[in-house]
């Protein structure tokens, strides 16, 4: 797999640090919220849980979470996006 070109920081339309916004989607169960949380109070030991926005589909088999992360870098950003993209409960991350 071919690694993504590097974006210089004078190219970045993100200036960090900075409090960016996450949707994941998966089902609508008590794990997939939980785990999410973890995931994003990992990266941000002061995640506030109380600010997850949560949207369920229309047949409510699915929730879709949009989480506020504070980052401080681009590295942190990315790494952040493969945990959440390679957690089995996480079927999208935008």
């Amino acid at each position: 797999m071919e690694q993504p070109q590097e974006i210089p920081p004078d190219q970045s339309l993100i200036e960090y640090p900075v409090h960016f916004p996450i949707k994941v989607m998966g089902a609508n169960t008590p794990e997939f919220l939980a785990a999410m949380v973890h995931i994003a109070r990992a990266f941000d030991p002061a995640f506030d849980e109380s600010k997850v926005e949560q949207r369920p589909s229309r047949a409510g088999n699915y929730l879709g979470l949009t989480l506020t992360v504070f980052v401080s870098s681009r590295e942190q950003l990315d790494e952040l996006y493969r945990t959440l993209t390679t957690h089995p409960l996480a079927k999208y991350v935008l």
